[in-house]
C-alpha cells in the first residue's frame, strides 16, 4: 500500500468553506477511483492560515497514476482550489505504508 500526501494552505476565514468544497469536490474524486483505500483529512490553525493534510491510500502505483495522471508525483487541483488556496503547491509526497493501524496486511505480508 502506498500513501499520498498533500499539503495546501488556506486564510483561516476560509477554513470551514474550503473543508466544505473539499467534501464535494476531491474527497469524491478521491473515493471513486479503482485502488483507493481511503482518505484522511487533518486540518491545523497556525495564527491567520489553515493547514489541510491529505493522506490517501492507494493500491499501487498504478491506481495512484489513475488518479493523478503520468506524473505521479504532481499534485492535481480542481477549478475552486485557486479561490481558496494560498498557493498551489507543485508536488505531493509518497511514502510506503509499513502498518496501517488495522487488519489491513503490511507492505510486504500475505493478505
Amino acid at each position: 500500500m502506498i500513501a499520498r500526501q498533500w499539503h495546501g494552505r488556506v486564510r483561516a476565514a476560509d477554513a470551514d468553506a474550503y473543508h466544505t468544497y473539499l467534501l464535494r469536490s476531491g474527497l469524491p474524486d478521491y473515493r471513486r477511483t479503482p485502488g483507493n483505500r481511503g482518505v484522511q483529512v487533518l486540518r491545523r490553525q497556525e495564527a491567520d492560515v489553515t493547514h489541510y493534510l491529505l493522506t490517501t491510500l492507494w493500491d499501487s502505483w498504478a491506481s495512484i497514476q489513475a488518479f493523478a495522471g503520468e506524473d505521479v508525483t504532481r499534485a492535481r487541483y480542481y477549478p475552486e482550489d485557486k479561490r481558496y488556496l494560498l498557493e498551489l503547491e507543485p508536488t505531493v509526497t509518497h511514502f510506503e505504508v509499513l502498518d496501517a493501524g488495522s487488519d489491513e496486511p503490511a507492505a510486504g505480508e500475505d493478505p
